[in-house]
């Protein structure tokens, strides 16, 4: 069974940085894409980014993209979301996920990740 844990949300303002980390274990990290959702008040949950197995493609939501890049390290079997120029649109609880089935491009459904974190707030103000 994978876990998925979520640490380095907080408060910040407008213009800030944060740098979300995602612990795995359990699983087979190193074969599997890996995203960040996330979810503000009131809304859906939404794709924020994506990493593929090996970490040689990536894919951003067009609100984050240039401010937000998603890294992965094996080696650590943890992936990072660094997010800069934080807006307060950015507050919202993320989410890291995982993705088990090989595919040709990474997924932005939810529905196709199968293991999910607990979820980090980040919240910014302005």
């Amino acid at each position: 069974q994978v876990r998925l844990v979520e640490s380095g949300g907080g408060s910040v303002q407008a213009g800030g940085s944060l740098r979300l980390s995602c612990a795995a274990s359990g699983g087979t990290f190193t074969t599997d894409a890996m995203g960040w959702f996330r979810q503000a008040p009131g809304k859906e949950r939404e794709f924020v980014a994506a990493i593929n197995w090996d970490g040689g493609k990536t894919n951003y939501a067009d609100s984050v993209k240039g401010r937000f890049t998603i890294s992965r390290d094996d080696a650590k079997n943890a992936v990072y979301l660094q997010m800069n120029s934080l807006k307060p649109g950015d507050t919202a609880v993320y989410y890291c996920a995982a993705d088990s089935v090989f595919r040709y491009d990474l997924s932005t459904f939810e529905t196709e990740y199968d293991y999910w974190g607990q979820g980090t707030q980040v919240t910014v103000s302005s």
